[in-house]
C-alpha cells in the first residue's frame, strides 16, 4: 500500500506533484545523505512523495503551527493500531445513525468535544479524522479563539477509518521528526545537503476572508515579509529551497 495524505487538506498538492518535482535542483538525486524539511507540512502530499521517490533522503523534519495536526502525525507514526481501533468504533457508531438530522447532531457533539482541548492524543486524533471526513468539503477552519467551526457535511457513509493508509503512513513516518510551532525553528535542524520545501498558508484575499484560517493567526503581509527574510537566512546558510509555485513571495 502506497503512503499518502491521511487527511483532506485545502490546498493539498497531490495534483501538483509533477510540477513540484520539476522544481527540484537538477542534481538532486546525486546529493548524498539529504535532510528534507517542510516548515508548513499541512496534508503532507509532498512529504509522502519525496520520501517514497528519493532514497537519498536520510532524515526528514516536518513542522506546523497547528498542534492538532502535528498530534495527528505523531499518533499515526507512533500508535497506528490504537488509532485504527478508535476510528473503527466511531465509524461504526456514525454508520448506525438513522438519518441526516441524527448524524448532524452527532457531528456537532463531537465537534464540541474536540473543541474542549482536554483530550488525550488518541481521542483528539480520532475526532480530528472524524471531523475531517464528515465536515463540509473537508475544510479545516478555526475562529479567532482557535476553535474548529466548520459545519456538518451531510455525508452518509464517508471513509472515516482507512487502516491501509494509516499503517503505510506510519511506516514511512518512522524516521521523521515532527515539530510544532513557529516554522523558523526548522533552520536549527538543517545540516549538510538540506532541501526546504515551503508551502505556506495563502495570503488572505481581504480583511474578512477566512479561507486560510487553519490557525487563529492570519498569514498576512507582515507574515509574508517575515517568511521572505527566513528564506534569505536559509540561502545564506548554504541550503536550498523550493516554493509551491502558487505561493511565490
Amino acid at each position: 500500500m502506497k503512503a499518502k495524505p491521511f487527511v483532506k487538506w485545502v490546498g493539498g498538492k497531490t495534483q501538483l506533484i509533477d510540477q513540484l518535482e520539476a522544481l527540484l535542483p537538477a542534481d538532486f538525486d546525486q546529493w548524498e545523505n539529504v535532510t528534507y524539511i517542510e516548515p508548513f507540512v499541512g496534508g503532507g502530499a509532498m512529504l509522502f512523495h519525496m520520501l517514497q521517490t528519493h532514497s537519498n533522503i536520510k532524515s526528514a523534519i516536518i513542522n506546523d503551527i497547528n498542534p492538532d495536526l502535528t498530534t495527528c502525525y505523531r499518533v499515526v507514526r507512533d500508535n497506528p493500531s490504537d488509532l485504527v481501533d478508535s476510528l473503527q468504533k466511531i465509524q461504526e457508531e456514525y454508520y448506525s445513525l438513522e438519518n441526516e438530522e441524527i448524524r448532524k447532531d452527532f457531528y456537532l457533539r463531537k465537534r464540541e468535544e474536540f473543541n474542549t482541548k482536554t483530550l488525550d492524543s488518541i481521542r483528539n486524533t480520532t475526532l480530528f479524522f472524524f471531523l475531517n471526513r464528515t465536515c463540509f468539503n473537508g475544510l479545516y477552519r478555526v475562529n479567532k479563539a482557535g476553535l474548529f467551526n466548520v459545519p456538518f457535511g451531510r455525508y452518509e457513509t464517508p471513509m472515516i477509518c482507512d487502516p491501509n493508509t494509516i499503517y503505510a503512513d506510519s511506516e514511512l513516518l518512522q524516521n521523521v521528526e515532527i515539530l510544532t510551532g513557529d516554522y523558523q525553528q526548522t533552520l536549527e535542524r538543517a545540516k549538510g545537503k538540506t532541501l526546504f520545501y515551503f508551502d505556506p498558508p495563502y495570503r488572505p484575499l481581504n480583511n474578512t476572508s477566512s479561507f486560510n484560517d487553519y490557525t487563529k493567526e492570519a498569514f498576512n503581509d507582515l507574515a509574508q515579509r517575515r517568511l521572505k527574510e527566513f528564506c534569505d537566512k536559509v540561502e545564506a546558510a548554504g541550503y536550498k529551497f523550493i516554493f509551491n509555485p502558487e505561493k511565490q513571495i
